[in-house]
């Protein structure tokens, strides 16, 4: 079975050890951080802290719960994430500072290895069926139920849909977080 319940997944000290990660998938399957060609994961996110430095990775963030963040990047840009389901790209070499908007927080996260992959991250939330085309390689409830080929998925679970089957029903509510990735073709 393709789906993948969040509550399931083992929280991971992030990269720079200052918060933590539940990984919910990666290509290839069993990739470590120097090796993967895009990985999916939810941070919990408890106290301001820098980001962990990805040289190489484009980053897709979206907020999932609590007030939210804002980031200021070392380019001296600032970037208020604090509207859920709403996706937020930067580049992984960028050194991001993080100020909390009060209390604790969970966000989405998509990374992409530029040199490999290109990608985004869209927000579904278009109640009936949903086409799932080659590009879509998971597909996160964020609020509601979203029905698949194999299963139900409540808040906080994850699909990994198989090529041959390419479609979902949204029910009324639902919300999902789709990462969409395609090979730059090398």
């Amino acid at each position: 079975m393709s789906i993948i319940r969040l509550r399931e997944c083992v929280a991971t000290p992030w990269k720079n050890g200052m918060g933590r990660t539940r990984e919910l998938a990666v290509h290839p399957v069993g990739a470590g951080m120097d090796e993967f060609d895009w990985r999916v994961s939810v941070a919990e996110v408890d106290s301001a802290a820098p980001f962990s430095a990805f040289p190489g990775i484009d980053r897709h963030i979206a907020l999932l719960e609590g007030a939210g963040f804002v980031m200021k990047l070392d380019d001296g840009s600032m970037h208020a994430l604090a509207t859920k389901f709403s996706p937020f790209a930067f580049a992984g070499e960028a050194q991001v500072e993080v100020t909390l908007n009060g209390g604790p927080t969970r966000d989405f996260n998509l990374m992409l290895r530029r040199s490999k992959v290109h990608g985004e991250l869209v927000v579904w939330d278009e109640p009936g069926r949903q086409v799932v085309d080659d590009a879509v390689v998971l597909i996160y409830c964020a609020q509601g139920h979203i029905d698949t080929s194999e299963g139900r998925l409540q808040p906080g679970d994850a699909w990994l849909p198989v090529r041959s089957i390419g479609r979902i029903t949204m029910n009324p509510g639902a919300l999902a977080l789709v990462a969409r990735v395609e090979s730059r073709g090398n």
